[in-house]
């Protein structure tokens, strides 16, 4: 598969050849869907946390006695039917993260690079590199390309410039090649490589 490469002035540069056995696989949704729960779920801080009757601060003596009042019998304040009381099979502080296979993942994101290449969602620059960290003169480079919402993945390291410019534009991630991942390719529009971000994940994926 040829694309044309571009500059970030929208200028042809040439074209560079995809990989098809990493940019030109069928679209699988079921194993997108896999992947960015993972993602999801190992995000989670999983600090929720309420409190069990052990754990609620109160007297443990009987309310009132057992027999002779004509109300319901009660052990302790702090059961879950008194207000301050506890909760029962509340949450507790945990992981949420689990595993999945290696070739799952990796499966999944050559798929979603697939899946930008397929419907013409990709774009590849010559470079990521501005000549100022000001996002005013990024923002129109950027505006004049189309790109409104984008993931912008550069090599090893990132053009510290760029980086800094592009940090204040709304919808415009940039990751490193290593970083590139499902979700932040699946939740923007337009996906962008640069020339050595495509050289590195075919190296990674193949």
């Amino acid at each position: 598969m040829k694309i044309s490469v571009k500059t970030l002035d929208n200028k042809d540069v040439g074209e560079i050849e995809l990989s098809d056995s990493v940019f030109g696989l069928p679209v699988r949704e079921d194993l997108l869907h896999r992947v960015v729960h993972w993602q999801l779920a190992k995000r989670r801080a999983g600090t929720h946390k309420t409190k069990g009757v052990s754990e609620i601060s109160g007297t443990t003596k009987k309310p009132y006695k057992q027999k002779g009042t004509g109300r319901a019998r009660q052990g302790s304040l702090r059961s879950p039917q008194f207000r301050g009381g506890a909760v029962i099979f509340g949450p507790v502080v945990r992981d949420h993260g689990y595993d999945l296979p290696k070739k799952v993942r990796k499966l999944a994101l050559k798929t979603a690079l697939s899946a930008k290449a397929s419907s013409g969602k990709l774009i590849v620059l010559e470079k990521a590199e501005a000549e100022s960290h000001k996002t005013k003169a990024l923002a129109e480079k950027l505006a004049a390309l189309g790109l409104s919402s984008a993931l912008v993945i550069d090599g090893e390291s990132l053009n510290e410039k760029f980086a800094l410019a592009a940090r204040n534009l709304p919808l415009i991630d940039v990751l490193p090649s290593q970083g590139a991942n499902v979700y932040d390719i699946l939740r923007r529009d337009t996906l962008v490589l640069t020339r050595n971000a495509v050289e590195q994940l075919e190296a990674r994926l193949k």
